[in-house]
């Protein structure tokens, strides 16, 4: 029996637990005294139970960015740049995938360091797709035009839909969330939601059901879809016999002329300032997020790594049959989303309001703006340290 427990919370897809369980196990060789014990739960559970409250019974938390804000205003993790070697945050900073270390700094302070990296990517059936003679969508209007025949598969539960509400809005020419006064403006909110509907509107009815993992496995584990647009990458997928069929990933395709921006999410490790037993909770974080562990056995363990080097990898993109490569460039354009104390009241509720559009529900798109700017004076108003970011 060890000495020390600490405790882990995270999410429940091999991509989530398994480098964590294998880090554990590592870190317990060369710290006997020492046992890391993961619990999971659903990815709504995660968006539905308020992170702070599991500081008060977990030692480490993987974490969201958007969560950042709350954790400045609470202080119920570390700030880690007041305990990690400088050099150490240096080479994360260096080796960010994308915008993923500088997503979990914020109010002055490294609040968790960037363990997993990932954005909506496009991914298809390469086989199919040969076998149909078709190749892989280069523009929305050749993605328009193959959902027409029913074969392009999309996550569209509410959370999802509001992600690509912003890549939308960005494709229309305007950065959502540039004032507190409004989400978006008209012009530009309509032609971002009248875009996507014209994607929604063709796809079946089982998406509004699936989030990205659902859609990677309904297309790894049959023929019926053969391109999806954008759902947050699994390199899972793209690994020999993870499920039946394998999954390619690409970058995504092209709309009014330039390249989609989507919203980048990807995962943090924070500590607990509840723990009592920081700096060993510490040097786990700083184990698994180490260049070593995160190149060699992070990736090889179903993960998904924060590290540049890690995606830079020869041996990582055979592995995975280039996922790293190429959905870098998907990365390093990302959009990174409001991270204020009060952001996530909006995110959890302001995403049903543009379902309701894509589904049909609801068809005036000046109505679903007005709702979303509603929710969103309502989460400036919980922004209790006023801090708008």
């Amino acid at each position: 029996m060890a000495d020390i427990v600490l405790k882990g919370i995270t999410w429940n897809h091999s991509r989530g637990i398994t480098p964590l369980q294998a880090a554990s196990q590592r870190f317990a060789e060369l710290h006997p005294n020492i046992e890391v014990q993961w619990h999971k739960r659903s990815l709504q559970q995660f968006a539905d139970f308020p992170i702070e409250k599991l500081t008060e019974e977990y030692d480490l938390l993987i974490i969201d960015h958007p969560w950042v804000g709350t954790a400045a205003a609470t202080g119920c993790v570390l700030a880690l740049d007041e305990h990690l070697p400088e050099a150490y945050l240096q080479d994360q900073a260096e080796n960010s995938v994308g915008a993923s270390h500088p997503s979990y700094f914020y109010s002055g302070h490294q609040w968790a360091l960037a363990i997993d990296a990932a954005t909506p990517a496009a991914s298809y059936r390469k086989d199919l797709l040969d076998a149909a003679g078709i190749t892989v969508p280069q523009t929305w209007a050749e993605v328009i035009a193959l959902a027409k025949q029913g074969k392009v598969a999309v996550p569209a539960i509410p959370i999802d839909l509001l992600m690509n509400f912003y890549t939308f809005c960005i494709a229309q020419g305007t950065t959502p969330f540039k004032t507190t006064e409004e989400v978006i403006d008209i012009t530009t909110g309509t032609a971002a939601l009248n875009a996507m509907y014209e994607l929604y509107s063709l796809v079946d009815r089982s998406m509004f059901d699936k989030n990205p993992i659902k859609v990677a496995e309904a297309m790894s584990a049959n023929d019926d879809y053969w391109y999806c647009p954008f759902a947050y990458g699994y390199s899972n997928y793209s690994r020999e016999g993870y499920a039946k069929s394998l999954l390619s990933y690409t970058d995504v395709v092209s709309c009014n002329g330039e390249k989609l921006r989507t919203t980048i999410g990807g995962t943090g490790l924070s500590v607990s300032n509840f723990s009592k037993h920081k700096q060993e909770a510490i040097a786990f974080a700083e184990m698994v997020c180490s260049p070593q562990f995160q190149t060699n056995g992070y990736t090889l363990n179903e993960g998904q790594p924060g590290y540049l080097a890690a995606w830079t990898n020869e041996r990582n993109n055979q592995l995975t049959h280039n996922f790293f490569s190429n959905v870098l460039p998907v990365m390093e354009n990302g959009y990174v989303r409001p991270r204020y104390h009060g952001y996530l009241h909006f995110q959890d509720e302001a995403g049903q309001y543009v379902q309701e559009f894509m589904w049909g529900k609801q068809e005036n798109a000046e109505a679903v703006l007005k709702k979303l700017n509603e929710i969103y004076t309502q989460s400036l108003e919980k922004n209790l340290s006023k801090v708008f970011a």
